[in-house]
């Protein structure tokens, strides 16, 4: 039986509006049964006798929102609210709705009047607190989801999304106490392990981590979301685990929008068009890659353009990037479609990601095919496992020709290696003192100023390893935390370690001034299976020699690749016992040591590593060569060895 024919038997309205009452509650039941196209036809039967009606014209609008037809939702909300001003779900419905459209500030306005006239809206809180979230207004977000806690201390997207904010304001400790009980009510929570892991690194608190580690990996392998694909790459050295990973995170997040703004025109303009998208044009790492390349472009043959979507930070390093491009644009307050659209109209040949799923990226702005070329580039040490990402730059290191198919991007090789580096930084021609640093004056000083979040139980179970086998010797860190430091002084001691010879170092605000401290360390170990990549080019900037251990995936590959191009391959190793027995010979013969270092003094001169302008050469030789190819027709096809 037709949904016209069960409406047609319903007991006809009697324009009695508390009798017809009872027909609209029927609907809504309906509805709420999931019978929904039953419900429409009573809603839309109502609504020709009581077209005002707020619930009516709400449930209908609802209905519409599930359809993927947030105009007509938009229309109907707007009615009633023109009736019912003071009822609280049609506000709320109205930001769903323009939510939806990508009307991010309407959409906000319309959650804070439904917040005003009904403060325990959970559906507003938590949607508002999104949408805060994405403005980078994230004190202000935190307060929406703490406010559902308040009422509803097991509500899970609350729970999930507080942690979270907590984590970005470096209250780890809060973040895993809230994470634990999410996980506590829900085990299965999308990505709910994955993220107490990574809070768990961040600060080395290593309590199960082994079996949380299997967790994560036997649940991801079976195709459940249980890890993000940022904090996995310093858990799983399979490039199948990352290309699994980014597929299902893409695949609930990152689909092809229904707006694509390039729908295969030609563009006609003399020069070709490349704008990078970043959140990270700022005091930041990818910043700091980036920036003498930016500077580099050959403007006769390129129009640069920035979409800045991250924080201006009024450094020096923005004010280098303001000046670099021939156009910037700031486009924090902009929703998805609004960037995507500016870029179409501004046509844009390639459009380079370089965030990709890391902090503040907008990803989403790619779903709207804003180019022609879409580049997934540095920021992001990974596939993205997205239709709409076409190409990925790498190395012959990070991704051998035998690991394309961990890719769902074609593989664009630069020559030497992936990363950029800016040759412009002069470090700081005064070298703190060891005791200013900290060290001792004669000890043998090992360095690793990655990330905590890195440093995985089994790495410092080698490094503790070697610093019993090199008795006069300390390791340097760059701790961000104190609850990290005291959690690896434990860790030093329970693996009979004097935890004094763990030295932990400070902030400093110029790099300059950070870049010659370097000279101060003897040698510098790297983490595994996520390398250091800036760190690494930071140190051999300063002449201080990096030992890594090269393994199966991007991450674990990029200090390997850096150690090629400035022509150290022999600081290379492939296990963990190859890595041990190096960094002991090293430190325990000087001589070898010090001819390392008088080999790195003068690769830096001769090699590709410091060569921007070079790289910039080659990666602009890639641009032309996808260019042109898609000019020809399908920029899928392009040539995978561009350079």
């Amino acid at each position: 039986m037709s949904d016209a024919a069960v409406v047609a038997t319903e007991t006809p309205l009697s324009g009695d509006p508390q009798q017809d009452r009872e027909y609209l509650f029927k609907a809504v039941e309906k509805q709420g049964l999931g019978h929904t196209d039953e419900a429409e036809q009573m809603f839309r039967h109502y609504l020709a006798l009581y077209p005002g009606d707020a619930i009516a014209l709400y449930s209908l609008a609802v209905i519409l929102m599930q359809r993927a037809d947030p105009p007509g939702a938009l229309a109907l909300l707007e009615k009633g609210l023109q009736t019912t001003p003071g009822f609280a779900p049609l506000w709320g419905a109205q930001g769903f709705a323009l939510q939806a459209l990508g009307e991010r500030e309407r959409a906000l306005a319309s959650y804070e009047r439904a917040i005003e006239l009904k403060p325990d809206y959970t559906e507003a809180l938590i949607n508002s607190g999104a949408l805060l979230r994405e403005k980078h207004q994230h004190a202000a977000a935190l307060q929406r989801f703490q406010a559902v806690l308040a009422v509803q201390p097991d509500h899970q997207s609350a729970l999930g999304n507080t942690a979270i904010l907590l984590g970005e304001f470096k209250q780890s400790a809060e973040a895993i106490a809230t994470l634990r009980r999410l996980l506590t009510l829900n085990p299965d929570y999308d990505y709910g392990l994955g993220l107490l892991s990574y809070e768990q690194l961040l600060v080395c608190d290593w309590e199960g981590h082994a079996p949380l580690r299997q967790r994560i990996l036997d649940g991801l392998r079976a195709g459940q979301r249980t890890c993000k694909s940022l904090g996995l790459m310093a858990i799983s050295d399979e490039a199948s685990d990352h290309q699994q990973c980014a597929r299902l995170f893409a695949e609930q997040r990152y689909r092809p929008a229904s707006t694509r703004y390039w729908r295969g025109e030609r563009y006609r303009h003399k020069k070709i068009r490349i704008a990078y998208v970043s959140p990270d044009l700022r005091e930041h790492p990818v910043g700091h890659l980036m920036a003498g390349i930016f500077e580099r472009h050959d403007h006769s043959r390129f129009e640069t353009i920035a979409i800045s979507i991250g924080v201006d930070d009024n450094s020096r390093l923005r004010a280098r990037m303001l000046k670099a491009f021939d156009h910037f644009i700031d486009a924090r307050g902009m929703s998805a479609r609004e960037v995507a659209q500016r870029m179409r109209e501004m046509e844009v040949d390639i459009a380079i990601d370089l965030a990709g799923y890391t902090s503040d990226a907008r990803t989403d702005i790619f779903c709207h095919r804003p180019a022609p070329v879409h580049i997934n580039y540095l920021g992001y040490p990974g596939t993205l496992g997205m239709s709409d990402m076409d190409y990925i730059i790498a190395d012959r290191h990070v991704i051998p020709p035998e690991h394309q198919r961990f890719y769902d991007e074609k593989v664009l090789y630069l020559p030497d290696t992936y990363l950029p580096t800016d040759n412009s930084v002069e470090i700081a021609a005064q070298t703190p003192t060891r005791a200013e640093c900290g060290l001792p004056e004669d000890a043998f000083v090992f360095c690793s100023f990655n990330h905590d979040y890195k440093i995985s139980p089994e790495v410092f179970d080698s490094w503790m390893r070697v610093l019993a086998q090199v008795p006069n010797s300390v390791l340097w860190l760059m701790s961000r935390n104190e609850i990290a430091q005291g959690n690896l002084r434990k860790e030093a001691q329970a693996r009979g370690i004097d935890a004094s010879r763990l030295v932990f170092a400070k902030r400093v605000p110029r790099v300059e001034d950070h870049l010659a401290r370097y000279r101060q360390a003897d040698l510098f170990l790297d983490t595994h299976p996520y390398n250091a990549h800036t760190t690494c080019a930071d140190a051999l900037m300063a002449g201080l020699p990096v030992l890594t251990r090269m393994g199966h995936s991007f991450p674990s590959r990029v200090a390997g690749s850096v150690l090629h191009a400035v022509g150290m391959p022999e600081l290379v190793t492939h296990d963990v016992a190859g890595y041990e027995a190096l960094a002991v010979e090293l430190a325990t013969d000087r001589p070898r040591l010090q001819r390392l270092r008088e080999q790195l003094a003068r690769n830096k001169a001769t090699h590709a590593l410091f060569d921007t302008e070079q790289f910039c050469r080659n990666l602009e030789a890639i641009y032309i060569a996808v260019w042109r190819q898609q000019q020809l027709g399908d920029a899928r096809d392009a040539l995978s060895a561009a350079a």
